[in-house]
């Protein structure tokens, strides 16, 4: 061989090995970060243009300028635990019977497989903060918790969806509310500092510890739920920064710095392990802001608890640097059962999974391929509050106890107009819709097994705060029922 067909040899060799590394990081499936607030008002983010002249949060407002942000995103349950149900298994969460918080808050059969099940084998996952899908009752078994739903990893706690953030106790009283790593209850002396910052701290240290493996980050802050707390030199700054608000309100704000600040941390922390580019990472809340919280909903209807569009729709980001471009707002609406379809086409696992998601992958969307959805989506609250919603295009029918409503959200996102007198037939199009989608839900709930599987479960002795509420919904439903005999 010549000098020069060594030159021409060598020149070929970097030139293949370049192409390889391409194809090779083209293939490389990204890691997963799904950030979960909870509670946070549609307003309480700055980057929303309708914000409060009090709301600051440039790390979530930096992540939506550098990803893509959906304007008409919706969570699909408007409390807690109905959503990350939902999330976990990229289904309607009514195919398991979960339509409030308490159904999803005791948890669902195990042998139904949720999020980290379709990861690729090779994985490491963890859940860290706000659990919300099975209680401890059963300690030291724990068969709803994390590790025995997939999770290699956790950092969390299994209440009813409020935790002190001081303390190991729950939102009321003094009773204690473990926080598990894995599955060793921590004890008070292994624990101190605030509770949102500590998640943070976990989370930066979880990503720390995969030295360039795959993962999947689901960081599920606590903050902004209730209780109100903050640390009080931060509560005390907001209030001189701001002497016409309510101290909730202040406290609210020093609870959004807090949970912003992480945001920030966990951003900086993928981009200085070199892993930023690759990381396909999901930002939203779970519904709408609380009310009872002060949150702020912005020009949207209603909050938490509500299937107005103020207790479902979400400050929505995705961010995939080397799949798909930033610095960009879609107005498609997306629903966040799309988030473990859209991980298992990015991951490569699609040839392997069985399930038929209610929910979409949003590459198509996100790398341009379509500009086409979901042409429905529907929301079900259960039969006790007998609250429904159906969105078609840009119609959206309501139903809260047999009254039917009818909004363009087109015209009127803030749904002040009832169109349904003007508009009959649609509406009644829509609610049969809502029908034959509510039949097919509880189909599927009886094809899963859920009757078997809550007949043998064993009945779970109702805490005294817990027997309060039931007492006050019994008493609001026979009230609603005399009304209702007296029109």
């Amino acid at each position: 061989m010549t000098i020069g067909s060594k030159c021409e040899f060598a020149k070929s060799s970097v030139i293949i090995t370049f192409l390889l590394s391409l194809i090779f990081a083209e293939a490389k499936p990204p890691n997963v970060v799904v950030i979960l607030t909870d509670d946070q008002g549609y307003a309480d983010i700055s980057f929303n243009p309708d914000h409060p002249k009090e709301v600051a949060t440039p790390h979530m407002d930096a992540l939506a300028r550098e990803g893509v942000f959906f304007s008409q995103a919706y969570t699909s349950g408007a409390v807690c635990s109905p959503t990350r149900a939902g999330l976990m298994l990229g289904l309607y969460q009514q195919r398991l019977g979960i339509y409030t918080a308490g159904d999803g808050g005791r948890g669902f059969n195990q042998q139904t497989k949720i999020f980290p099940s379709f990861l690729p084998n090779n994985y490491n996952s963890t859940v860290i903060g706000k659990w919300h899908m099975g209680l401890d009752t059963d300690y030291p078994k724990l068969s709803m918790h994390a590790l025995n739903r997939g999770f290699d990893e956790c950092y969390k706690f299994m209440g009813r969806g409020g935790h002190d953030y001081f303390k190991l106790q729950g939102v009321k009283g003094t009773d204690y509310a473990p926080i598990y790593r894995n599955k060793t209850r921590l004890k008070d002396s292994d624990y101190s500092g605030y509770l949102t910052t500590r998640l943070t701290e976990e989370a930066v240290a979880f990503i720390e510890r995969q030295e360039q493996k795959p993962f999947f980050l689901y960081l599920a802050y606590n903050a902004v739920h209730s209780p109100a707390q903050a640390p009080k030199e931060d509560i005390e700054r907001m209030q001189k920064r701001f002497p016409h608000l309510d101290k909730k309100r202040a406290i609210l704000l020093a609870m959004l710095e807090h949970l912003d600040n992480g945001v920030g941390a966990v951003v900086k922390k993928l981009k200085a392990e070199g892993v930023w580019d690759n990381t396909l990472l999901f930002f939203l809340t779970d519904n709408g802001g609380s009310k009872a919280m002060q949150a702020n909903n912005g020009r949207l209807r209603a909050f938490k608890g509500s299937l107005y569009e103020g207790g479902i729709r979400t400050p929505w980001i995705v961010s995939w640097p080397a799949k798909f471009e930033g610095g960009r707002t879609l107005d498609q609406p997306v629903i966040s059962l799309d988030i473990l379809p859209t991980m298992v086409e990015a991951t490569g696992t699609g040839r392997l999974t069985k399930r038929r998601f209610d929910g979409k992958s949003l590459l198509p969307l996100l790398t341009g391929k379509t500009t086409e959805h979901h042409p429905i989506l529907f929301w079900n609250s259960g039969e006790e509050k007998a609250e429904w919603a159906v969105r078609e295009g840009n119609w959206k029918a309501h139903s809260l106890r047999g009254k039917l409503e009818l909004f363009d959200l087109a015209n009127d996102p803030s749904e002040k107009t009832n169109l349904a007198a003007k508009r009959p037939d649609l509406a009644k199009r829509l609610a049969k819709r809502h029908t034959n989608w509510l039949a097919e839900m509880r189909r599927s709930a009886t094809e899963h097994g859920l009757a078997k599987h809550r007949q043998k479960a064993a009945p779970e002795k109702p805490s005294a705060r817990e027997a309060k509420r039931e007492q006050k919904r019994a008493e609001r439903k026979k009230a609603r029922q005399r009304t209702n005999k007296n029109k």
